[in-house]
């Protein structure tokens, strides 16, 4: 009886276990561990599409043949391609097969990487710039403002499927903060684009959401009109001619 109850009580804090992780899993920050879900179990099946199947021999040319191992992390970003932004444990175990290792050699990449995503993105996956310099510049506010029009919460996906909040830390264009990158997994792998929008505003953040709702491809780059690439507001104001010389010194008159 007590061993019944005991089991029983052991059921009852799995399944909640179970439902919290599932609530708050998120994308690259999931769990390091795998629960099964209808949509991703072991036993679903997947495997790289025909075209793919090319990239595939294309990617594992590039090591010795006796090293195929080193090709996990390309392998894996082709996958998540394929797969519309994520990476089901099927999908994993499809490419650890290719490269003829154990999955859990796989897993552990896939787990440590944060461009891995390990449970569904919108087809456009935005990820605001969290590190110090955009923070200064007002990332939170374009975050916010992204939020409150997508009607989300961070790391969720709208009900139509389109988009999908995250953070990201330092995208290396400091001089250009505020920025987002957006990963557009709308035509999956064959039209696979990943882009940077720099000089963010909250109004322009939304946008750019809107463009590409309406299927449009916003230009990436600087948002500000006043700026060319990573240049001064308004043009250059120093070193605006060719650098001179320094002056020859005269070597008979030295000895």
């Amino acid at each position: 009886m007590l061993g019944r109850l005991a089991a029983q009580r052991l059921n009852e804090i799995r399944t909640a276990i179970r439902r919290t992780t599932q609530a708050s899993r998120s994308f690259s920050t999931a769990l390091n561990y795998h629960i099964d879900t209808p949509d991703n179990r072991p036993d679903l099946p997947w495997e790289f599409n025909n075209a793919n199947k090319e990239k595939v021999k294309e990617i594992l040319s590039f090591y010795p043949s006796n090293y195929k191992q080193s090709a996990v992390i390309p392998l894996l970003d082709l996958a998540q391609q394929q797969n519309g932004g994520w990476l089901p444990v099927s999908a994993m175990n499809a490419v650890a097969k290719v490269i003829e290792v154990a999955p859990i050699r796989v897993y552990e990449v896939a787990t440590f990487y944060t461009m891995f995503n390990r449970t569904k993105v919108g087809k456009y996956h935005l990820l605001v710039c969290g590190t110090t310099p955009c923070m200064i510049r007002g990332s939170r506010g374009i975050e916010e403002a992204i939020l409150k029009h997508l009607g989300v919460k961070r790391n969720e996906v709208t009900k139509d499927g389109l988009f999908s909040v995250g953070e990201m830390e330092c995208m290396g264009c400091c001089v250009n903060a505020p920025m987002m990158t957006v990963a557009d997994y709308s035509n999956g792998s064959e039209g696979y684009a990943y882009n940077y929008y720099e000089d963010l505003t909250p109004k322009k953040a939304v946008e750019i959401v809107e463009a590409f709702r309406k299927g449009e491809k916003p230009p990436r780059g600087t948002q500000n009109p006043g700026r060319v690439n990573c240049g001064p507001e308004g043009g250059n104001t120093t070193l605006l001619g060719e650098p001179k010389a320094p002056p020859c010194r005269d070597l008979d008159a030295a000895e």
